[in-house]
């Protein structure tokens, strides 16, 4: 999923990146932001993790040190430990520090990155970064859909059991999300389900949909079935953490089959020219290009970069960040552009 060139930040713009938690290493994520000081001139970035080897590759790198700050951390939180007993057993882990920093005023980041743990993510950005209100964070993901544009899925995994009243704080946040980054009026929000029919669906569904049909505030258009998930319907399609991480993982896995079976059949066939195809798929729904969830409900924006995020992805996610901060559109896809006509 191509992500657009222009970024124009006003004034000189500062986030936080948390090298540690990446399945590929801190490396990879310390290159990944070597990458995006270069393709932005007015980024600042302050990285969280071992001071020695963010100090090693930055000479290795030959990165301006002017542009970044390094606070020391050599503990992470991994999946397998309880999100909040590593949150509070770990006080230096760099998810911990990392949150901490961006949480300062006084140093006015426009937000974060991190690749560590979903749980983790969530429960520290719920101690140390939640608003006035004390909303549950949910996490984000913008997926390409039918009409050549982004439908917003929320939640993609960071509560897997929801209660009704967190789905349809869940329905404001991704309504707030497109309003601001696609300039949408009214957002379409639609609720995932096994039926159209409002008496179709789980409990949670059931109990769910007339929370979402009777506030004024949402345009909500109804029940949307999984085969139509991504049809472009709705923009912003609101379930619990287990179904979004279904749609978000089968999405990408449907997308992948189809360029494999592309590819297979140019190579049988000897038709170089269907490789234009393959080519198009990858580009417009290369979700791992992308990389990260945007975590909603927070004071400062998180971005959860996946575990395997390269550093093609964290550039992207810095990227969108920035986007983000800027009030400007996260995507200016040309494949989804020629999709939409």
């Amino acid at each position: 999923m191509l992500l657009g060139k222009g970024v124009h930040i006003m004034n000189k713009c500062q986030i936080v990146i948390d090298t540690l938690g990446s399945d590929k290493g801190p490396e990879t994520v310390i290159l990944g932001a070597s990458l995006a000081l270069k393709e932005f001139p007015d980024l600042n970035i302050t990285l969280v993790g071992p001071e020695e080897l963010i100090n090693q590759k930055i000479k290795e790198l030959e990165i301006d040190g002017s542009r970044i700050k390094i606070i020391n951390a050599v503990e992470t939180i991994t999946n397998y430990e309880n999100p909040y007993t590593g949150i509070m057993n770990k006080p230096n882990a760099s998810l911990v520090l990392a949150m901490q920093e961006v949480g300062k005023k006084e140093e006015n980041y426009a937000g974060m990155i991190s690749p560590g743990s979903t749980g983790a993510i969530l429960m520290g950005s719920f101690r140390f970064l939640s608003d006035e209100n004390k909303t549950r964070p949910c996490i984000s993901a913008l997926l390409p859909n039918g009409k050549g544009t982004f439908t917003c899925l929320v939640d993609a995994g960071a509560t897997i059991d929801c209660t009704s009243s967190q789905l349809h704080s869940f329905a404001h946040l991704g309504t707030d999300l497109m309003r601001k980054m696609y300039k949408l009026e009214s957002p379409k929000v639609g609720l995932l389900s096994n039926g159209a029919e409002p008496t179709k669906g789980n409990h949670l569904v059931k109990e769910t949909y007339p929370l979402l049909e009777e506030d004024k505030e949402l345009n909500f258009v109804g029940n949307i079935e999984g085969n139509k998930a991504l049809s472009g319907d709705c923009d912003v399609l609101v379930c619990d953490g287990f179904a979004g991480n279904q749609v978000l993982k089968n999405t990408e896995g449907v997308a992948k089959l189809f360029i494999t079976d592309i590819v297979k059949l140019a190579k049988k066939k000897n038709k170089p020219e269907y490789m234009e195809v393959a080519d198009y798929l990858m580009k417009a729904y290369d979700i791992g290009a992308l990389g990260g969830g945007i975590l909603l409900g927070t004071r400062k924006i998180i971005i959860k970069a996946r575990g395997n995020s390269d550093e093609r992805a964290i550039v992207n996610i810095s990227r969108m960040l920035l986007n983000y901060a800027s009030g400007e559109a996260v995507f200016d896809n040309e494949y989804r552009e020629d999709a939409s006509r």
